[in-house]
């Protein structure tokens, strides 16, 4: 989510209510779903959070692939590809000081690192074959406003629009794929990204593709309005939840397997941490003052 714009609201006569976010990202909401808490800490309080090695792979494999489809069809090799991994990193090292944090300097780490960056590109063309297509749109947002006013807006990864006018949308995973009985939760980003085309361009997406590098695995799925009406409701309910624990104050931690990845663990009364104070609460003077931002 990004907090650029937010909007205090109040309860009642007297009654000041914590700063509401204006919209809702697939990463925000699925925070509130796997624990409340790690929503507020994002999303409310704000708290910085150092990348990791995991984090900044994923977002050199996203570039690297963004940057292959810039060449002409018929060079868009494996090798072509894998000879953008160190000048797409040596970009994002200039432009993102946090992630030029992570390895210091004759870092050993480094170099086993690229290689696995190496191994996630490659695996890409197990999966698809880059000189067949010519996508629409790549690494572009798409945003949405819901007939109850809330703001759904993401990245995607990449748009392809056949001549016919079908859209795919896809999304490159850099993580383990999940197990049969998983899929219908890997999919929730790739409906939340179809529910915002279908309500902005009128178009219910052909298909929906996840592409899990590492595991060469594809997962395709084809929605339909009747589950894309499904889920605006439930996001308009979880939302909803989400309102409710601004007013009160109260998001609770919600122990799991994810604990054990969480930054916030230090905070978190599970773990026998101590959340900072309720920026939402008001101030001496009564007033509810909005994070900074």
């Amino acid at each position: 989510m990004r907090l650029s714009g937010v909007i205090p609201t109040m309860g009642g006569m007297g009654s000041p209510l914590p700063v509401v976010p204006m919209s809702l990202s697939p990463s925000r909401a699925a925070d509130f779903k796997n624990c409340p808490l790690l929503y507020r800490f994002r999303s409310i309080d704000r708290l910085p959070e150092e990348p990791t090695p995991e984090m900044a792979r994923g977002t050199l494999v996203h570039a690297v692939l963004e940057r292959l489809y810039d060449v002409p069809a018929v060079e868009r090799t494996s090798a072509r590809a894998v000879s953008l991994v160190e000048p797409e990193w040596a970009r994002l090292l200039v432009e993102d000081t946090a992630i030029a944090g992570i390895f210091a300097a004759e870092d050993p780490r480094l170099e086993p690192w690229l290689a696995s960056v190496r191994d996630l590109v490659e695996g890409y063309f197990s999966v698809e074959d880059p000189t067949r297509l010519e996508p629409a749109e790549r690494e572009t947002l798409v945003e949405a406003t819901l007939d109850d006013g809330l703001v759904l807006r993401g990245y995607v990864d990449r748009l392809d629009v056949s001549p016919a006018g079908d859209v795919r949308v896809v999304d490159y995973k850099t993580g383990k794929a999940p197990a049969e009985a998983f899929e219908n939760k890997a999919l929730f980003q790739l409906r939340f990204y179809a529910l915002v085309l279908w309500r902005t361009r009128g178009v219910v997406p052909r298909m929906l593709r996840l592409l899990y590098l590492r595991d060469k695995v594809v997962l395709d799925h084809s929605p339909d309005a009747e589950e894309l009406e499904r889920f605006e409701r439930a996001l308009k309910a979880l939302w909803s939840a989400i309102e409710q624990a601004l007013e009160t104050g109260e998001f609770a931690p919600k122990p799991g397997r994810l604990c054990s990845w969480c930054p916030h663990q230090d905070k978190c009364p599970e773990f026998g941490g101590t959340p900072p104070p309720y920026p939402g609460a008001p101030g001496r003077d009564g007033v509810v003052t909005p994070p900074r931002g």
